[in-house]
């Protein structure tokens, strides 16, 4: 347990608004009476702030009504106060351009709504993509007592007997129904049966990656990440949550006492164990940097190199993340990583992870693999360099054909995301498997928001000749869910005259993955010329949030948060007049 001297109630932030002897105090407690709340229910007790990020468009988090209803029960059984507040819901399915533009305005306002309100712990609900890191980003920066509550993954999807993985198959049958290969009646037919339950995607998309990569953090309870929504352990753990963060609060255990350089490395050692998705890399950075840790890329590839891959969890392996809790779970996988993480790391119960750990036991081997049989010696990620890619890219080769892992060839170059659709399906298009398709202007500023468009559809003409792979580059993300050889998050974007700004048709790109690099074959006077001609692009935006986040937007190898955000002195508490 925490060693930290037990809090008195006088010391409890919140007892600046309820407990002192002033006309504002009296207005905060006979507001508090208006609402039916008697002064035994707050007095000397923590107030327990629960930011539900429910909303009836994010259908990840549909039982969050109940789950914020099964946190307070847990917070007054621990002698809290609970108050739920909503916070924007990042909804992944609905929200346009992207929920990455907005990833950094949950973060903001997770920060000021637990600095400007009585809050003296909080229990942080998500899980839909961005929510989890959006909501974490806020936490660390406010340090407050926090305990991250995961929504949970969705149950397997079904048609005609075939299980079906959120995501993945969508892309699969979708190119299958390009290629004629199947009928509208049968697409339809996908379309009812993949999303059955509440929850998140229930293959290894960023979702479950994030919620996975919290816990192996220290900022879940136990075993809590890879809980199905819909499984009643769900509703239970939810109930704990808020019973622990009740003596968080007593305890001080806060953000920064957890969330240090070793916990970094064990959610990274985490990520790549599971075939995670590649967006864990832009959001582990932004973390990271929140909490003080300047992660830089190199860290990723270092330890993927060092870590096996054992989840075998769609798109990179064969099951869905139902099977894997039933395998024994989030629990199980970091045992068996055993000294690959840190163990000693402290966690949001108070115990080191490794106690936490103990006991877990792999049910089913064929769905988290032990050491020995490991799906591959190495993870799941590689970070790659080169002239194309100066600041770094990503590619998450565990979902790659690997006869595209060391492949050159001609650039087939798409300046944007329209250009793109409007001539994919061209039977004119000059384009063969040995291809390189590349999209330009996807990236923070040119997408805007780093959308999740680099898993570039296959051209029609090649699907009807049986083509299901080939490689693909953009400063796009792509979804966790999604595979294929398609390197991501290049940087310095093209938006901002990254060499990707000035790939032409025709010109010769160099992967390979094994020695790490990403090579535009021109010659440097070639590429002075190009750079001489180039006009840099419009600005997207002329006000209001998007120009904010235009203005201030890092780069994806700097985790895509906002320069003002990461950096500079703390924020003072408010005052109280």
């Amino acid at each position: 347990m925490s060693s930290k001297a037990r809090k008195k109630p006088e010391e409890l932030r919140s007892h600046r608004w309820y407990g002192a002897d002033d006309l504002r105090s009296f207005g905060h407690r006979s507001r508090a009476k208006q609402m039916g709340y008697a002064k035994e229910d707050w007095a000397g007790k923590p107030v327990i702030a629960i930011l539900n990020t429910w909303s009836d468009i994010n259908p990840c988090h549909s039982h969050f009504r109940v789950r914020a209803e099964e946190v307070k029960r847990g917070i007054w059984q621990a002698g809290g106060f609970p108050v739920e507040m909503p916070a924007i819901s990042l909804s992944e399915p609905f929200q346009k351009p992207t929920t990455m533009l907005y990833r950094n305005l949950l973060a903001m306002e997770a920060e000021e709504l637990l600095r400007s309100y009585p809050a003296d712990g909080v229990v942080l609900m998500g899980g839909c993509d961005k929510t989890t890191p959006g909501l974490i980003m806020g936490a660390l920066s406010m340090n407050i007592p926090a305990v991250f509550m995961p929504a949970g993954p969705m149950l397997r999807g079904y048609w005609n007997g075939t299980v079906l993985g959120s995501g993945s198959d969508s892309w699969k049958y979708w190119a299958e129904l390009r290629a004629g290969n199947i009928t509208q009646e049968d697409w339809e037919g996908v379309e009812d049966g993949i999303a059955r339950t509440p929850g998140t995607c229930m293959t290894m998309g960023t979702a479950p990656t994030m919620m996975c990569a919290a816990e192996a953090l220290g900022l879940t309870l136990p075993g809590a990440a890879s809980i199905p929504a819909a499984d009643s352990n769900h509703a239970r753990m939810a109930t704990a949550c808020g019973r622990r963060i009740v003596d968080m609060v007593w305890e001080d255990l806060k953000p920064s006492d957890i969330v240090t350089e070793k916990a970094v490395e064990n959610a990274i050692t985490t990520v790549v164990a599971m075939g995670g998705s590649t967006n864990a890399v832009v959001h582990l950075v932004a973390m990271a940097r929140r909490a003080g840790v300047n992660l830089n890329l190199d860290t990723f590839d270092a330890i993927s190199r060092r870590t096996p891959f054992l989840a075998n969890i769609r798109p990179s392996g064969k099951y869905i993340m139902e099977d894997f809790h039933y395998a024994g779970g989030i629990r199980a996988l970091l045992a068996e990583l055993g000294d690959l993480l840190h163990r000693d790391c402290m966690t949001a119960n108070g115990r080191a992870l490794g106690d936490n750990l103990e006991g877990a036991r792999i049910v089913n081997d064929d769905v988290i693999r032990p050491q020995v049989n490991a799906l591959s010696k190495e993870g799941g990620l590689a970070i790659l360099r080169g002239s194309l890619a100066p600041d770094g890219a990503v590619i998450k080769h565990s979902a790659a054909d690997p006869k595209f892992w060391k492949h050159t060839g001609p650039a087939v170059v798409f300046k944007d995301y329209n250009d793109m659709a409007r001539r994919i399906d061209d039977v004119n298009l000059n384009v063969t498997a040995d291809s390189v398709l590349v999209l330009q202007s996807a990236g923070p500023k040119g997408g805007p928001g780093i959308p999740e468009w680099g898993m570039l559809p296959i051209p029609q003409k090649l699907l009807k000749e049986g083509v299901r792979d080939m490689v693909r580059i953009s400063d796009a993300r792509m979804s966790g869910t999604s595979y294929g050889t398609c390197v991501l998050h290049v940087a310095p974007e093209s938006h901002v005259g990254g060499p990707l700004a000035f790939v032409q048709d025709g010109d010769l790109i160099e992967l390979d993955v094994a020695e790490r690099k990403l090579n535009l074959l021109v010659p440097e006077a070639e590429m002075a010329k190009r750079k001489a001609a180039w006009t840099p692009p419009k600005e997207h935006y002329q006000r209001g949030y998007g120009a904010i986040f235009q203005n201030h937007i890092t780069q994806a190898d700097k985790g895509c948060d906002f320069d003002i955000l990461e950096a500079g002195e703390p924020t003072p508490e408010p005052e109280i007049h």
